[in-house]
């Protein structure tokens, strides 16, 4: 069974050292939290804020198994960006970030009211660009050399996810 619940002071080292896995650090965006203390204002913020951003631990069968986030981009067009998504590396492979996706979606667009979701994948990231169409996100285009990661320019494929896409 797969859950998605807010991070805790006590996952903060648990996620710092997830986020920094040299399986997982080349997948993700340069702006994410890099230690314990950075972790623990980010999931200070998600206590305070839910609204606004949210850092969550994926859970399969009670085990923690991964990380995604959310932040609110426009309040009056109530759209959210979606990111920072990691599974532990002892669990991939078992469509898990799939399950967990649907329920972010779900949980932002219906208990939480956004309209919009959006996410971003480097374009050499191809097991995240799989991942994003087998979790329902809609290919909306690529922003050539968007950003610069490890010493050169990257694409970035971008997916979003609409009120309607969703079945209520």
């Amino acid at each position: 069974m797969i859950e998605l619940r807010r991070a805790t002071p006590g996952d903060a080292d648990w996620l710092v050292e997830l986020l920094n896995d040299e399986d997982v650090d080349p997948f993700l965006g340069p702006r994410r939290p890099r230690d314990g203390a950075e972790m623990l204002a980010e999931i200070e913020r998600s206590s305070t804020q839910p609204d606004v951003y949210g850092q969550l631990v994926i859970e399969a069968d009670g085990e923690r198994a991964g990380a995604v986030a959310y932040s609110r981009d426009s309040e009056p067009n109530r759209i959210a960006h979606v990111g920072g998504l990691a599974i532990h590396p002892s669990f991939r492979g078992l469509r898990i970030a799939d399950e967990a996706a649907r329920l972010l979606q779900r949980y932002l667009i219906f208990e939480l009211g956004f309209h919009r979701l959006e996410l971003a994948c480097y374009g050499f990231n191809e097991r995240a660009i799989a991942h994003a169409e087998r979790a329902g996100w809609v290919r909306e285009g690529v922003k050539r050399r968007a950003y610069q990661r490890h010493g050169e320019w990257q694409d970035a494929v971008q997916f979003a996810l609409l009120r309607e896409d969703l079945d209520p």
